[in-house]
């Protein structure tokens, strides 16, 4: 029996037989193209929270909740809403919108922190998230320890882990600081120490949220040049930053998240434009911390 392959739905016999086509087209159509690989796919991804509609602020005040067995009101947040999007590999992608919008919490749902409540997410790769710096650790293990911990929670055999082990303790620039518990740590060592751990190891994909700017002026350009490093190879990589500059500079397409929808997504600097227009009437609140140029 003569089996006819199909690649990316493309019949192989259609190309050979067509006397019309050149070379160039008869190979694009049997040779599948590896370069356009699906890194990311989002299919019509939903997530709703439910939070109190109240606030207590002291315990008095929950004592006579207690007592008076008052039910907390509650009410939902739909944090994503109808999600859908392609990644492909090796793609440098910027998440743009204004504070509130779900761009770290899209990031979560990508990196399987957050289950969708409905749709389907998949990653085709190793990811190493790089979110909220210090997440994963053990604060009562030194650094040292830490690397293998976090190494362990990011998928990686103490073997592997053990061969980066040089790496990631010169590019922290913690010294002896390595071997004591990261308790008694400053916010910039833990942070130097996060970002070490998750760019020394070889991810197929790259999530970042709002962290080039970790340490010191010298580490923090010690870090952008190292993620542009990572850039140059096949790493696909997911970029939010509240820096449309870095945006900019970094990425190559952006999505613009608004309310937990994609309002936009394509060519970075389109999809930039767009959203500044936007933005000249947004509100205080939605564009604290938020550098627009």
């Amino acid at each position: 029996m003569v089996q006819v392959n199909k690649f990316d739905n493309k019949d192989f016999s259609r190309g050979i037989n067509s006397e019309s086509q050149n070379v160039d087209e008869i190979l694009s159509n049997i040779i599948p193209d590896y370069n356009t690989k699906v890194a990311i796919e989002l299919n019509h991804a939903d997530l709703t929270f439910e939070v109190l509609d109240e606030r207590i602020d002291t315990i008095k005040e929950k004592f006579i909740k207690t007592i008076k067995r008052t039910k907390s009101k509650t009410f939902k947040i739909h944090a994503l809403n109808d999600i859908s999007f392609k990644i492909y590999k090796g793609e440098k992608v910027g998440i743009i919108g204004y504070n509130g919008a779900g761009k770290s919490t899209l990031l979560k749902v990508i990196c399987g922190i957050y289950p969708p409540d409905s749709g389907e997410v998949q990653a085709n790769g190793h990811i190493s998230p790089l979110l909220t710096l210090g997440s994963g650790f053990d604060y009562n293990y030194s650094g040292r320890r830490n690397i293998f911990f976090n190494g362990a929670v990011l998928g990686y055999d103490k073997a592997y882990v053990e061969s980066k082990l040089d790496e990631i303790i010169e590019f922290s620039e913690l010294g002896d600081y390595i071997d004591i518990p990261i308790k008694n740590y400053s916010s910039g060592m833990l942070a130097k120490l996060s970002f070490s751990i998750a760019t020394a190891v070889e991810p197929d994909i790259l999530i970042i949220d709002e962290v080039l700017g970790v340490g010191d002026a010298t580490f923090a350009k010690k870090s952008r040049d190292k993620i542009r490093s990572i850039m140059d190879g096949e790493t696909t990589v997911l970029l939010v930053s509240h820096s449309i500059v870095q945006i900019r500079e970094i990425c190559d397409k952006a999505i613009w998240i608004d309310k937990g929808k994609v309002r936009e997504i394509g060519e970075v600097n389109k999809v930039c434009d767009h959203y500044l227009k936007d933005a000249e009437k947004a509100t205080n609140e939605q564009l604290a911390n938020i550098q627009l140029r």
